[in-house]
């Protein structure tokens, strides 16, 4: 049985003319004539341009293979009895009595509304062009958002001075976006790369726009390498390059600027170097980022090999972070590789059971381990009740990327279409905003006047948000739990042997066997 589907897929508008081999993913028969819908005979035509989504710079994409054991191999345990957290009267436990905050941060200082934050909101154009919605949603949410890699780096009017940046208009955009509606919950979190660091971005947002929450990257769940954007633009690739990036092909050449001239290919690719982890050196830079002036230093890293995920626990517990971010295959990105994203790293739920046992066993030996964030295919408010759960008591939130980023996006479309019928009239716009979303009237009467200016993509995604919090107040509810603290593996029951293996969950026929024969006698 094939866990893949290669050689086509709707990620790049691709498909085969019959039936695939299973393994190949090529037609059965192959015909000569065939003007070639595969991804092969795309290649043909559009080459290293058919390794990445399409359209590219206009979507988000997540993996599609079928993992052996994923969060829907669990299930989440009710009970009748009791209430932890509240005390056990049916007119007291009730779910909307539940506490779904959390706090982040080595000395719970981060407060948080509720357990879920963004993905990297980096240089991409899908995430440029969305950051407000997203931004502006995480502030009123309560929730952290995150400002991805290489956003000074591609600011075309990003100032430098012997290779540092000065100024960055985009990036001053981005976090005066998040501050203007912040309520004390929450946060904003900027990352670097190699990039990002040789360029001074640390010092540039710490020191100049009074940013809280640095993070080092290591990487994410969704590829191997550095990051990717595409430009359609001859002199964007030149500056870029001059900057410091990776651009291919090198605009510099003269064949590659004839080719693109002749429309032989479209658009240069940047992409970011790799990242190369040394303990003492991680170490240092953490030390360096307090100094600066960093209040918290956080750590994402992605699906490597499980002594990779090793290091960065370890690492982490050393060096005392606030936060540290798993993130595991079977999630999505704006720009990664499509097979990339399919066929490498370690998939979530194993990455993070055996997360849970690193950290169990250097818990064992007094260390520190710092909050963890589980990332990598997340949606829905099982997903997040799971992800805490099999992660349970290290694990403090999760990292909703691709969803958060939906919400916002559908909110804003259903905005502008409504703009454009009331002909943007403020006023006419704020009643309206009340009758589409269902969060609206109680967001009118929170912000009064400022309700108007709230963008219609924020709106979407805090209605998103407000439906998880609901929804997974009534799974916890049902499992006699009213606060997050109170989650544990318990909670969980596997429904396959492997998902028991894997985990360490239970077996759904072999759960509660010692109480059982209390109980039965």
């Amino acid at each position: 049985m094939t866990l893949s589907k290669p050689n086509r897929s709707a990620a790049t508008i691709t498909s085969t003319r019959v039936e695939p081999a299973p393994s190949s993913g090529m037609c059965v028969t192959c015909l000569d004539g065939c003007e070639g819908p595969c991804e092969i005979g795309r290649s043909a035509l559009k080459g290293r341009d058919m390794i990445y989504p399409q359209p590219y710079g206009r979507m988000t994409s997540g993996a599609e293979k079928d993992f052996p054991v994923d969060y829907s191999h669990f299930n989440i345990q009710g009970t009748c009895v009791g209430a932890i957290g509240k005390a056990a009267d049916s007119d007291v436990a009730v779910f909307t009595a539940v506490d779904c905050s959390t706090e982040l941060g080595a000395d719970s200082s981060i407060k948080m509304d509720f357990p879920v934050f963004t993905g990297a909101v980096g240089s991409t154009d899908v995430a440029r062009v969305n950051w407000e919605e997203v931004a502006v949603g995480a502030a009123i949410s309560g929730v952290i958002v995150v400002a991805g890699e290489n956003i000074c780096g591609m600011d075309p009017e990003a100032q430098f001075k012997n290779g540092k940046i000065l100024r960055s208009p985009e990036m001053e955009r981005r976090v005066k976006a998040f501050k203007r509606w912040y309520n004390g919950k929450g946060g904003i979190i900027v990352q670097a790369n190699v990039e990002d660091t040789r360029l001074g971005v640390p010092e540039y947002v710490i020191e100049k726009l009074g940013v809280e929450i640095f993070e080092l990257k290591w990487g994410q769940g969704a590829k191997d390498i550095g990051g990717e954007v595409k430009l359609p633009d001859l002199d964007r690739a030149v500056q870029l390059k001059e900057r410091g990036y990776i651009v291919l092909p090198d605009p510099g050449n003269p064949a590659a600027r004839e080719a693109f001239r002749h429309g032989g290919f479209t658009e240069f690719e940047r992409h970011s170097r790799l990242g190369m982890v040394e303990e003492d050196g991680f170490y240092r830079e953490v030390e360096r980022l307090r100094k600066v002036g960093a209040r918290y230093v956080t750590l994402k890293t992605g699906c490597y090999r499980p002594a990779d995920l090793a290091r960065a626990i370890k690492f982490s517990s050393n060096a005392g972070i606030d936060l540290l971010t798993i993130d595991g295959a079977g999630g999505g990105t704006g720009m990664s590789p499509w097979r990339m994203m399919n066929e490498w790293g370690i998939p979530t739920v194993y990455l993070e059971s055996l997360t849970y046992e690193m950290c169990r066993r250097l818990k064992a030996k007094g260390a520190y381990i710092p909050p963890i964030a589980i990332a990598g295919g997340l949606s829905l408010e099982d997903h997040i009740f799971k992800a805490l759960a099999l992660g349970a008591p290290f694990v403090k939130a999760v990292c909703l990327g691709r969803a958060v980023l939906a919400a916002a996006m559908v909110g804003k479309t259903h905005g502008r279409l409504m703009a454009e019928k009331l002909n943007n009239n403020p006023d006419d716009l704020a009643e309206g905003y009340q009758k589409l979303f269902s969060v609206g009237s109680a967001l009118k009467d929170q912000y009064g006047s400022d309700f108007s200016q709230l963008p219609a993509g924020s709106i979407g995604m805090y209605s998103y948000i407000e439906r998880l919090r609901q929804g997974l107040q009534q799974f916890m509810a049902g499992a006699r739990k009213f606060a997050l603290r109170h989650i544990t593996r318990n909670d969980l029951v596997a429904l396959t042997r492997e998902a028991s293996e894997v985990s360490g969950i239970p077996y759904v026929m072999d759960c509660d066997r010692e109480e059982i024969e209390k109980i039965i006698g």
